[in-house]
């Protein structure tokens, strides 16, 4: 067994119940997957370092080494809840969807979402729920003003302490500065998400986003000594995966990506959709948008999948005593009949996100007679569907659930492909959050390294 292994890269990903190290090396030439290692999460046992230091060990176990050292490490994070925000805009189906799009692209968990001005019950939930950032939208630039400054007044006599993001009218930015100048909530101020009608701009507000995120994580319980391992970025997992997709979509066009997890299923897409949904779309969607599912995991929120199921039916089909399986059912199934049920969870998880993330073709009728127009996100141009995630990339029976889920749009009503359209990849090597982070400093070795990881190239 060697002594010390250097590297030039080790990227954590601090999830809910695991975390993850990953090593890379020669980044500036060749770069390389070595290998990863894991542990169990110890943000609730109130302090990140231990189960980051045991998933170093694990690796350098894996590597036959003592120790592994690099000079960058980097991490993504969605434990102790993710990054929970509240978003606050004008009307629903405008700004307050667009700053909910850019909220959850940046890896965001949206716990409240009101729009107008904030009530009084709204107010109470606000003080309950205790965000770790607020964003407030509202009015089209030179349009309505008078909500947001309200609701911005609000907020900062509330004196929470919460980091708040002004991605409204243009025109209130010198006023929304001067109400919180006395506040004790840190202001951060961006373009709007909704300049004009029927126009997103949530680049320049999810980048805050992630700013803001980087800067405040350290404050969470028992992430607050994560900044004496990390000398690099720190991202929202969720937000860093999108990062990956995002590249991905440079080099290969329309995509979807899902991820299936054992808290939450997101599906993250990357398409501007087809000029025929275009023309008949009611309202506009962001080329880049995610969607997470907090209720749909296969683990921490099992109950909520098997309640979508037929028990009865689910144990003559997969032979199997589902009551049995679940008294002792593990994060990372560890006999057959738990990988049969983690397998049809996962494949529930994945139609039911897919089915709320797509939009649908919908008949009007008025005195003009039927027309057809289209709701929510068009993904009819996508060409590949990407797994990552542990369920999709560990699981034996991936490629059987990522068949169903490129071939669920059998009524065609779906703004999705018809069956037997979508090519199918997988992120082999679980690498695509660290990826999304490693882009930020090292943009080139992470667009190489995604695609070996869909192509399986080997390790080492």
């Amino acid at each position: 067994m060697g002594h010390v292994l250097n590297v030039d890269a080790l990227i954590a990903e601090i999830g809910s119940t695991t975390t993850l190290v990953n090593g890379f090396a020669d980044l500036d030439t060749n770069p390389r997957f070595i290998g990863q290692g894991q542990a169990p999460t110890s943000v609730l046992e109130g302090d990140v370092r231990r189960g980051l230091e045991a998933a170093r060990l694990d690796l350098a176990k894996n590597l036959g080494v003592n120790e592994v050292k690099s000079q960058l490490f980097l991490a993504a994070s969605s434990a102790a809840g993710g990054l929970v925000m509240s978003v606050h805009g004008l009307v629903y189906d405008m700004t307050v969807k667009a700053a909910q799009a850019a909220a959850l692209g940046a890896g965001a968990v949206i716990r409240q979402t009101t729009a107008g001005k904030l009530r009084d019950f709204e107010i109470e939930e606000l003080l309950e729920l205790k965000p770790q950032l607020i964003l407030l939208a509202g009015g089209t630039d030179y349009g309505e003003r008078e909500t947001a400054l309200y609701n911005a007044k609000v907020i900062a006599e509330l004196n929470l302490g919460t980091p708040v993001i002004y991605a409204g009218n243009c025109q209130n930015a010198k006023a929304v500065q001067k109400l919180f100048q006395d506040s004790n909530s840190e202001l951060y101020i961006t373009e709007n998400v909704y300049p004009k009608l029927d126009m997103l701009n949530v680049e320049p507000a999810r980048k805050v986003i992630q700013q803001a995120f980087e800067k405040h994580i350290v404050k969470a319980p028992g992430m607050e000594h994560i900044r004496d391992l990390v000398n690099g970025e720190i991202m929202p997992t969720p937000g860093a995966v999108m990062q990956a997709a995002k590249i991905l979509y440079e080099d290969i066009g329309d995509l979807a990506v899902v991820d299936i997890g054992g808290a939450t299923t997101d599906v993250h897409s990357v398409t501007p959709g087809s000029d025929e949904i275009a023309a008949i779309s009611i309202y506009p969607e962001p080329v880049a948008k995610r969607t997470v599912e907090g209720d749909l995991g296969v683990y921490v929120n099992r109950q909520n999948l098997l309640d979508m199921l037929n028990l009865e039916e689910v144990g003559r089909e997969l032979n199997i005593s589902v009551a049995d399986v679940l008294n002792n059912y593990q994060p990372i199934p560890n006999t057959p009949e738990q990988c049969a049920l983690t397998t049809l969870l996962a494949e529930t998880a994945g139609l039911k996100a897919l089915e709320r993330h797509v939009g649908i073709r919908r008949n009007i009728y008025s005195a003009q007679g039927r027309r057809t127009i289209a709701e929510g996100k068009d993904l009819t141009a996508v060409k590949v569907l990407v797994a990552t995630g542990g369920a999709l990339t560990r699981l034996p029976q991936r490629e059987e659930i990522m068949r169903h889920l490129a071939d669920m749009n059998r009524s065609g009503k779906m703004l999705y492909p018809r069956p037997g359209k979508l090519d199918l990849a997988y992120d082999n090597h679980y690498v695509f959050a660290s990826l999304g982070v490693l882009s930020l400093s090292h943009p080139e070795a992470a667009r190489q390294l995604i695609h070996r990881s869909l192509h399986n190239e080997s390790i080492g």
